[in-house]
């Protein structure tokens, strides 16, 4: 296995910390409005860019295993059919009927070689052309080519499913958009491995005090005392701004082994946690020999929903390995209830007073990266 550039540079860097005793820094302090957290205006104007405007993680491949194959998202606020045609390209439809906007298909998944309207059967096919309509004398001369499904955006990458929730007359340049984080999310495999657990999580803090939590590694040894703290350095970490995406790498105290081999003989994977904040609410979290996908999604001022897939790289294929991998998710669903119940504390206080704005440590870098990013593109200065 080649090691890229970007992985270079990061074991270099890591292990002058190590032994200068130094982390990454910012030049300065980030102050941050508590009104990120808690103005409804705020929220209204992240829902409708953030989570309207950019490709979103919502799936892996393995969830559309062939032709015919689906299934539908509903937390992003918008009802969502993502299905794989008869060609094997992934399609994402707003799961409403053009009739008069029913739901088509209300299973969680399944397959099906058309979706049938449950309200008067009007049914459309995998790339959402309408086929079919009962009574069609009815409605005279209407055209079924202007009454397909209302197709959004759909990118099918290194075994992820990414889609747009809103539709545009400007193309998405997504392979530009994710470019930054193309080698390293191309080298991960994703597209061999399978599911071996999801699960959502309603949880009652801001979303961005759920997104936060993965934005620097200066609380592991606070929050995670008896958890997370001894299996990595102590706030030694190195962040690489992919802009709008983060790259954050997590040392395990075993990294100095790599002072005594060569460069070019270095496999950094089994000495790093990376987390990887794909912009605007996915992080793609590589741990040493698995990877979860979390999707961050508000659902209100105060509230936001927890989304997480578990990727091994095969199916369990005996009890000890059934074991090892329930294990790893257990010990992953402890730290984050560690931070889920700071965070729903935290949210508590918002609207105290006690603080108008939040103090970000010049080594808490992945707040300063991730809220610029944010900033730009509620201001219209980024875009996908």
């Amino acid at each position: 296995m080649s090691i890229s550039i970007e992985e270079v540079e990061i074991v270099k860097t890591i292990l002058k910390h190590t032994e200068d005793g130094t982390t990454d820094m910012q030049p300065d302090l980030m102050r941050n409005p508590v009104t990120t957290y808690t103005d409804p205006d705020v929220l209204t104007k992240e829902i409708d860019v953030l989570f309207r405007k950019f490709p979103i993680i919502i799936g892996h491949s393995e969830q559309l295993d062939g032709p015919a194959s689906y299934f539908t998202n509903d937390e992003l606020g918008v009802p969502i059919l993502i299905t794989r045609n008869n060609d094997g390209v992934v399609k994402a439809f707003m799961n409403v009927c053009r009739h008069r906007g029913a739901r088509l298909a209300d299973s969680e998944c399944g397959h099906a070689k058309t979706f049938s309207c449950p309200y008067h059967k009007w049914t459309y096919d995998l790339n959402g052309d309408l086929r079919g309509l009962p009574q069609a004398a009815g409605f005279g001369d209407i055209d079924k080519k202007d009454l397909g499904l209302v197709e959004l955006p759909a990118f099918e990458r290194f075994g992820l499913i990414w889609v747009r929730p809103s539709v545009s007359d400007e193309p998405l340049a997504f392979d530009a958009w994710i470019a930054p984080m193309a080698e390293q999310l191309g080298g991960l495999g994703l597209d061999t491995h399978t599911v071996f657990k999801t699960w959502s999580l309603d949880r009652k803090m801001n979303w961005h005090l759920a997104l936060e939590g993965f934005q620097e590694s200066y609380h592991f040894c606070g929050a995670h005392e008896h958890t997370a703290c001894s299996a990595y350095l102590d706030n030694q970490s190195v962040w690489t701004d992919n802009y709008p995406h983060v790259r954050h790498s997590v040392p395990l105290p075993t990294v100095i082994e790599l002072k005594d081999q060569a460069p070019e003989d270095w496999n950094p994977r089994p000495y790093f946690m990376t987390q990887n904040y794909v912009f605007p609410c996915n992080y793609v979290q590589v741990m040493t020999d698995h990877v979860y996908i979390h999707t961050i999604i508000p659902t209100g001022q105060d509230t936001c929903i927890f989304k997480c897939m578990m990727l091994i790289a095969e199916p369990p294929k005996t009890e000890k390995a059934e074991r090892y991998w329930q294990k790893n998710y257990d010990v992953i669903r402890t730290v984050f209830d560690e931070d889920f119940e700071i965070g729903e504390n935290i949210q508590k206080g918002l609207n105290t007073g006690a603080n108008t704005e939040f103090l970000f440590g010049r080594y808490e870098i992945g707040l300063h990266l991730g809220t610029k990013a944010i900033h730009d593109a509620l201001a219209g200065k980024l875009t996908a």
